[in-house]
């Protein structure tokens, strides 16, 4: 048997998780079970919450961070995919995994992933799985209070699902990862319900009613209370709980953080004041991210799938109402169904378009993203590279100085922009993205 090669620095670690990631995702909790027990049941070391959701999930997630740690508590942050580092991915009261940290885990996880997949290459570990072991020795190593999990992808058949939350929460319901999940909302809605556990409580975010009957109805058979944002603060949406990452679909996801800490229990010391506090004072890039950079407004914002199309119309609109001109919008997509979506959206309001070709495999090619834009949109558009539109940090070539830049589409995009605006974050880490 040949041994294999010594994780001997950072470069080598990435070489082996990138050796993992392009064997691609793996549906089915049965080996995160066996690679969960073979590490002690990491897992239960503390309790967690764990988030569902087509869109939402991630911004969930850091407000019910925000506000467990504004309560006093250590609290674990597990999400995906990362932005610029990979250690961004598993969080202690927001200090990501450095690099030592990633080193060390790779080193005493890869020889329990190669026994666990001593039958064939489909039992070893994949690496979301692999990041996934990670996150719970992480929290547990570091005596956390309390962890919030997002779902990688779907639910029921994702690696986090070998969890026992003290509450599930599925934010929203939308088409996407159709080709896995289903045709349907109600087949989706049935894989996001997958983390619902008996007993359990369930929140219930923002979801068309053919999803929201099968969750209830999932939850009913499980015997999990279930409590949703639209029963509870009604169709008042400046009634909804205030948060400082814009838009009003956050208002929902601030409502969904609201309700979930108010469902916790007593324990938790969730009082409206903290809650309020730490809705107030949200770390999550990229979510309708306003900054300037060389005198234009530049706003960043993950709008990748249909659903999230949605989002994006009103903020554009309200954001062209506003100004003398319609911004200038830079993008790029993930799949032809989030390209239609995103493109028409874009096509209604954007005065000039440069389409950019994320660095990941599935990404749109500038060819299909036109064949979609041009029979919608009269004005210039652009091919153009990251490299080309942000040349330095401080530096943007699109649009001109009075202008506004929104930077919209798949969330890797929005990665690579921030690398090269804030270098301080570290080199890119694409290759690690993806899941």
């Amino acid at each position: 048997m040949i041994s294999a090669p010594p994780l001997a620095d950072y470069a080598s670690v990435q070489d082996y998780l990138f050796s993992l990631k392009v064997q691609g995702v793996k549906f089915g909790v049965d080996r995160m079970r066996l690679f969960s027990a073979a590490l002690g049941h990491p897992e239960r070391a503390c309790p967690c919450i764990h988030v569902a959701g087509t869109n939402g999930k991630g911004s969930v997630a850091a407000m019910l961070e925000s506000i467990l740690r504004t309560a006093g508590w250590r609290v674990g942050l597990y999400t995906s995919p990362h932005l610029v580092r990979l250690g961004e991915r598993v969080q202690v009261d927001r200090r990501r995994l450095n690099e030592a940290e990633i080193m060390g885990y790779a080193a005493e996880l890869r020889p329990v992933a190669a026994a666990v997949g001593t039958g064939g290459p489909d039992d070893h570990p994949s690496f979301f799985e692999f990041m996934t072991a990670m996150a719970f020795l992480q929290f547990s190593r570091r005596a956390c209070d309390l962890s919030v999990i997002e779902v990688g992808l779907g639910g029921r058949l994702d690696a986090t699902n070998v969890v026992d939350p003290a509450l599930s929460v599925i934010t929203s319901i939308g088409l996407d990862h159709c080709e896995m999940l289903g045709d349907t909302i109600e087949e989706i809605a049935a894989e996001k319900a997958g983390i619902i556990k008996p007993g359990r409580p369930v929140v219930l975010g923002r979801v068309p009613p053919a999803a929201e009957a099968v969750i209830r109805r999932i939850a009913a058979a499980a015997g999990a209370p279930l409590r949703s944002v639209a029963a509870e603060f009604g169709p008042d949406l400046s009634a909804y709980p205030a948060t400082n990452l814009a838009g009003d679909y956050q208002r929902w996801n601030a409502a969904t953080a609201a309700l979930t800490a108010q469902t916790l229990g007593p324990r938790w010391r969730m009082t409206s004041a903290t809650i309020a506090a730490g809705l107030g004072r949200v770390d999550w890039p990229g979510r309708w991210q306003e900054t300037r950079v060389a005198g234009r407004r530049l706003v960043l914002d993950a709008s990748h799938n249909p659903e999230g199309a949605g989002v994006l119309e009103a903020n554009l609109a309200r954001l062209a109402a506003a100004a003398v001109r319609k911004p200038v919008v830079i993008t790029g997509a993930l799949g032809a169904l989030r390209a239609g979506a995103l493109m028409a959206t874009v096509a209604r309001h954007a005065q000039a378009v440069h389409l950019v070709v994320p660095q990941q495999s599935r990404a749109c090619r500038f060819e299909e993203l036109e064949a979609i834009l041009r029979p919608q949109f009269a004005g210039p558009i652009y091919r153009s590279t990251v490299e080309a539109l942000f040349p330095a940090p401080g530096q943007c070539m699109a649009g001109g100085p009075d202008d506004a830049v929104v930077v919209t589409g798949s969330i890797y995009l929005l990665g690579e922009v921030l690398a090269r605006l804030e270098p301080e974050r570290g080199a890119g880490e694409g290759r690690l993205q993806d899941f």
